[in-house]
């Protein structure tokens, strides 16, 4: 019998977890829409605003933008395939960092039609820097227990959404019927159709619901006038991308260092955001997890400024999908990387996806996002807040990142380098957590440690133990 047993025994933990679960093709391409769908706008925006601002041709705005494309994907496949040391081999999905826009723009108001190449130099610098120091980096992971990562998650969720905001009126402030009654009609809709879905699909069908409110936001569009077939017209069906396209890149110090800065705060919301997701797919990661997933990241920026693309980072609306959807396998996350290789090779391709209106999304994205805040939420329950100075912390904490989020001039007056880092209410808030977690919770206790405060191995384990007694 007990010879049975041990027979037995291997087939039981050979249990393949919910992120290296291989989904059947139509459920993959369907969740991988989803995720293309919901990320679209965060990738497409900043090389339209660069490349508006630097006075390009719409041909060159289409390279710009099959660029930004093109790297997306191959950084999303990096980092839920993996290649050796590099990729964190979770459902995570990277595409160009936001924070590039504001030092590039002042790049571009100095040198004009020249600023392209210092900037492409620049990335690449910054790229192979954040390769490097990936191993050095990734020890800041035993600074982020629940009391940290739980204040950055809610952070990172907070952050997102005046983003959705921003979109349900039209997302851009200066156009034409911005904040309008069809606008914020158009986003309603979709929000009621997600939760409705939500409410009454079961099973898969419940689980792409934010999938089926953008195609009825986007119908509903139509008639309208928000959906613009015509533009697909002026967009080559295949273009390979072109090394260098804007000329051979060119490297001078200042914008080196504004760029590295720009890579600093990317490689912390990265590191913030794959906590995030460990704790949304109930894998935590580790020091090698994050090593990993910072090396995609500098190796894509580095690619990205060689195939004229800007540096790379975590999207983190894409960890509520993951959240709301409950599908947390990294190969489903890896087909919309290779959906958004193929929509930067086929520019007629991914002007389908660009069809849905920023509405539309704004309205999807009051869930995404909103589900990304709670994940953060479930975080600091496991962080003992009644106690000791763990409420401090979390409290201050969110204080200084909301601040920039209410008012994005609030770090004006500090020198430029420190305010770029401080603008980004995560990385703000990031920083004075582990600051305030290093000043209460560990400088001068000693071998005291608070009873507020648990180490985060004793988390894991204690995680691990919660988990296998679900089983």
């Amino acid at each position: 019998m007990s010879r049975r047993q041990d027979v037995e025994r291997p087939s039981e933990t050979e249990v393949v977890h919910p992120v290296d679960e291989m989904l059947p093709p139509g459920r993959m391409a369907a969740v991988a829409l989803q995720h293309v769908a919901s990320m679209y706008a965060g990738v497409a925006a900043p090389p339209l605003i660069i490349g508006g601002a630097a006075g390009l041709t719409a041909p060159q705005l289409t390279t710009l933008l099959a660029a930004a494309l093109f790297i997306a994907g191959i950084a999303t496949l990096l980092q839920t395939l993996g290649v050796w040391k590099i990729g964190s081999r979770l459902p995570f999905v990277n595409g160009v960092s936001f924070a590039t826009v504001s030092p590039i723009l002042a790049v571009v108001a100095v040198r004009h039609g020249a600023a392209l190449p210092l900037i492409f130099g620049s990335t690449i610098v910054a790229g192979l820097c954040c390769f490097l120091l990936a191993p050095v980096f990734c020890r800041l992971v035993r600074f982020f227990p629940p009391v940290v990562s739980g204040t950055v998650i809610t952070l990172i969720g907070v952050s997102l959404l005046p983003v959705a905001g921003n979109w349900a009126q039209g997302g851009d402030a200066h156009a034409p019927g911005y904040g309008s009654l069809a606008n914020l009609g158009l986003a309603g809709l979709t929000l009621l159709s997600v939760l409705l879905f939500n409410r009454f699909l079961t099973g898969f069908l419940q689980r792409i619901s934010i999938l089926f409110g953008l195609l009825v936001g986007t119908l509903a569009a139509i008639p309208l006038g928000r959906v613009d077939f015509h533009a697909l017209r002026s967009l080559p069906v295949f273009e390979l991308p072109h090394p260098f396209a804007f000329g051979a890149p060119r490297f001078e110090a200042a914008s080196i260092i504004a760029m590295l800065v720009v890579m600093v705060v990317s490689m912390t919301e990265s590191t913030a955001d794959m906590i995030a997701l460990g704790e949304v797919v109930e894998r935590p990661v580790d020091d090698r997890t994050i090593a990993g997933g910072l090396r995609a990241d500098g190796l894509a920026t580095a690619f990205g400024g060689v195939f004229n693309g800007f540096i790379c980072s975590a999207f983190a609306q894409n960890i509520g999908l993951v959240a709301l959807t409950k599908i947390r396998s990294r190969y489903v996350v890896a087909l919309s990387g290779c959906f958004l290789i193929l929509m930067g090779l086929m520019p007629v391709v991914g002007g389908l996806v660009s069809l849905v209106p920023q509405p539309v999304l704004g309205g999807a994205g009051v869930v995404l996002f909103g589900t990304v805040a709670v994940a953060g939420i479930r975080t600091l329950g496991k962080a003992d807040l009644s106690a000791g100075s763990n409420a401090v912390i979390v409290a201050v904490s969110l204080a200084f990142g909301i601040f920039p989020i209410a008012y994005p001039d609030f770090y004006n007056a500090l020198p430029q380098q420190l305010a770029t880092i401080l603008s980004s209410g995560i990385s703000a808030g990031c920083l004075l957590a582990v600051t305030l977690n290093l000043l209460f919770n560990h400088l001068g206790r000693g071998r005291e440690v608070p009873p507020a405060y648990v180490p985060e191995q004793q988390i894991v384990a204690l995680g691990k133990v919660e988990h296998l007694s679900d089983r």
